[in-house]
């Protein structure tokens, strides 16, 4: 990795059983209840875990998850628990190493899709409407441009991948057979309203959230529960709304700038991942930091 200051690319914790590392958050159990997760600066593209760190994205994404969980409070209950960071490590440089970048949160069961909302026509959904006029089999109007407001956000479920492995777009009827109509409905229709509530108060603030995705899980009650990241610069796009025009793929505030770095360079999007050069990874980290200053203000 690069020795880029300030990082943190995977964290150390001796007093706590590590679970599992994802692409960018590292998994550890506290007990039969609860689960850490500390958010690092690692960085996924094309699915691909890269060996270059960003400086404070980890503790961006940590601020704006939670910032999004008590928003949303009256649309879904969030996995957040009661614990504090002194409960569950007492060693301070222990502490200190996940300051800012640590959720303690409740276990529980995992949904099998991720549920994506489109509310603008890019990415892999431009890349569907060229082909045969639709995104993910939902047919649009003839006529539509790259980056155009979609004329109402779609919801586009996925697979969801292992590190290393890429997502796969699914339609609604697997998402029956895989959770049951009640609840994929529910799916559907939450994430939908996270949407909208979360792009009119972002539009406020100077942002356009163009696409986004969202995870569940279930309690032991069977209640369901926003669980993982909710609409940070990793799991949506933000596009400036002094910089939006249609015809062009807008300016970024997520890992956008990372891909399109990525794309001007002899690889083939197969681990392992290419160095960044330092100033792309200082670019990319200012323009998390510059996305969290937008929606939340200076902290």
């Amino acid at each position: 990795m690069s020795a880029v200051p300030d990082t943190l690319y995977q964290s150390e914790l001796s007093s706590l059983e590590l679970i599992g590392r994802g692409k960018v958050r590292d998994l550890y159990a506290i007990d039969d209840d609860h689960l850490m997760i500390v958010t690092t600066d690692r960085l996924s593209a094309f699915d691909v875990i890269l060996p270059t760190a960003i400086p404070g994205k980890g503790a961006v994404l940590t601020t704006v998850s939670l910032f999004w969980f008590e928003r949303m409070r009256d649309v879904i209950p969030n996995h957040l628990a009661t614990l504090s960071l002194s409960d569950v490590l007492s060693n301070r440089e222990e502490r200190e190493q996940v300051h800012g970048r640590a959720m303690i949160v409740r276990r529980l069961r995992p949904l099998p899709i991720e549920a994506v909302v489109r509310g603008y026509l890019v990415g892999s959904g431009w890349k569907d409407y060229q082909r045969d006029g639709s995104v993910c089999g939902i047919p649009l109007p003839t006529g539509l441009q790259l980056a155009e407001k979609l004329p109402t956000p779609l919801y586009t479920p996925s697979t969801k991948a292992e590190a290393g492995d890429h997502d796969e777009n699914i339609d609604y009827q697997k998402t029956v057979e895989l959770i049951g109509p009640k609840l994929a409905e529910k799916v559907r229709d939450v994430s939908l309203q996270i949407y909208g509530k979360a792009r009119d108060y972002a539009a406020g603030r100077g942002i356009i959230i163009a696409d986004t995705k969202f995870e569940f899980g279930l309690d032991n009650k069977g209640q369901m529960i926003l669980i993982d990241e909710a609409l940070t610069p990793d799991s949506s796009r933000f596009w400036p709304l002094d910089g939006y025009r249609t015809g062009i793929s807008p300016p970024s505030f997520d890992k956008q700038f990372v891909r399109d770095y990525l794309e001007t360079l002899d690889w083939n999007k197969q681990p392992p991942g290419p160095e960044l050069p330092d100033d792309v990874a200082r670019k990319t980290a200012e323009k998390y930091l510059e996305a969290q200053r937008r929606l939340i203000g200076a902290i």
